[in-house]
C-alpha cells in the first residue's frame, strides 16, 4: 500500500479542490488495481501571507506554489494540487505537471450587491479584483468604473461586497462552482467580453518527474482535451514570458471540426490599449507561440518591456 501525501494550500477552496482530486485518484487507483491511501498536508504560501498589496507588486506567478514545490522536491509530499492559473510558465527541474483533470467553467463572473449585471453597474461603481488582467479589460469596456484591489480568499472577498465596501467583485466562476456557490453569481462574462487567465478553471497536479507510480496514477485522471487546451494557453504565456505584472489572458476552445481555437490578449494595465488575436490549428505548442509572436509584432513587446521596467524601478 503506497501512502500518498497531497500538498495543498489551506484556503477553503484549495482544500475543496484537493479533496475532489483525491476522490478522483482514489477511484482511478481502485480501477487500475493500484493500492494507495491518501493524506492531505496543508502548506502556507507567500501569496497566502501577503494580502495587503496586489499580486503584481509582490512577485506575481509562483506566489502560491513555491513553498509547495519545495516540499515536493524535499520528498515531504508526493503530489500537489494547484489552480492551473497560479502555475508559472516554467517549473523547477525535477517537477512536472503529471495530471490535468477535466476543466471547470473557465469564465470570469461578476457578483454585484444589486444582483444586476455588468451593464447595470452605475458610473463610479467600485469593482474589486486582484487581477491586472481583469482590471485592464474592465477599464477598456467601462472606464467610468472604479476598479479597486481586492485580495484574500473567496469568503473574505464576498464579505467586502456584503459590508458595502464594494459594489461588485470579479472572480473565477470555477471557484464558486467548486464551493457550491454558483447561485451567487450575478453574471458570467463570456471570453469575448473578458478573456480568462491562462489555465483558468483547470487544475494542475504536480509531482516529481521520476515518480513512476504517481505519474501512472495521474495519467488515469487526465482529461486529454483539457490538457491540450491548457498546453496551447501556457505556450502563449511562456513565449510572452508573462507573469502577474502584465495583463495577459488566453482561452483555447475546441471547434466542431476538432481543431483548437486559441484567443489571447495583452493590454496596458489602465485599459488604454488592448491587443487581441485568434489562431486556429491542431498543434497546441506551435499555436501558442504563433499567437504570442503575432501580438508581439503588433506592439505587445513594447507593453511587456514597459511594464517590466516600471516593476523594477
Amino acid at each position: 500500500m503506497r501512502k500518498i501525501v497531497v500538498g495543498t494550500r489551506q484556503s477553503a477552496l484549495a482544500l475543496t479542490q484537493s479533496g475532489q482530486v483525491v476522490e478522483l485518484l482514489r477511484e482511478a487507483a481502485r480501477k487500475n488495481g493500484m493500492e494507495a491511501e491518501f493524506e492531505l498536508k496543508k502548506i502556507v504560501t507567500k501569496g497566502d501571507r501577503i494580502l495587503d498589496v496586489s499580486l503584481s507588486k509582490v512577485g506575481g506567478k509562483g506566489l502560491f506554489v513555491k513553498e509547495i514545490e519545495h516540499a515536493l522536491l524535499e520528498g515531504k509530499i508526493d503530489l500537489a494540487v494547484h489552480s492551473m492559473k497560479d502555475m508559472p510558465a516554467e517549473l523547477p527541474e525535477g517537477l512536472t505537471i503529471g495530471g490535468i483533470p477535466r476543466r471547470e467553467d473557465p469564465r470570469d463572473c461578476l457578483i454585484t450587491s444589486s444582483g444586476g449585471g455588468f451593464e447595470a453597474l452605475p458610473a463610479g461603481a467600485r469593482v474589486g479584483t486582484s487581477s491586472l488582467r481583469r482590471a485592464c479589460q474592465l477599464k477598456a469596456r467601462r472606464p467610468d468604473l472604479a476598479v479597486e484591489v481586492l485580495r484574500g480568499n473567496i469568503d473574505s472577498r464576498l464579505r467586502r461586497l456584503e459590508t458595502g465596501e464594494m459594489d461588485a467583485v470579479m472572480l473565477a466562476a470555477a471557484g464558486l462552482h467548486r464551493m457550491g456557490w454558483g447561485e451567487r453569481i450575478s453574471e458570467y462574462l463570456e471570453p469575448e467580453q473578458c478573456l480568462p487567465a491562462v489555465g483558468q478553471g483547470a487544475l494542475a497536479i504536480e509531482c516529481r518527474s521520476g515518480d513512476g507510480f504517481i505519474l501512472e496514477l495521474l495519467a488515469a485522471v487526465t482529461h486529454e482535451e483539457t490538457r491540450l487546451a491548457v498546453t496551447a494557453e501556457r505556450s502563449f504565456l511562456n513565449t510572452l514570458q508573462g507573469g502577474c505584472q502584465v495583463p495577459i489572458g488566453a482561452y483555447a476552445a475546441y471547434l466542431p471540426d476538432g481543431r483548437i481555437s486559441l484567443t489571447g490578449m495583452v493590454g496596458e494595465p489602465d485599459g488604454s490599449v488592448l491587443l487581441k488575436d485568434t489562431v486556429t490549428g491542431s498543434e497546441p505548442e506551435a499555436m501558442g507561440k504563433q499567437l504570442a509572436e503575432s501580438l508581439i509584432s503588433r506592439g505587445a513587446g513594447g507593453i511587456l518591456a514597459k511594464v517590466r521596467s516600471e516593476a523594477h524601478e
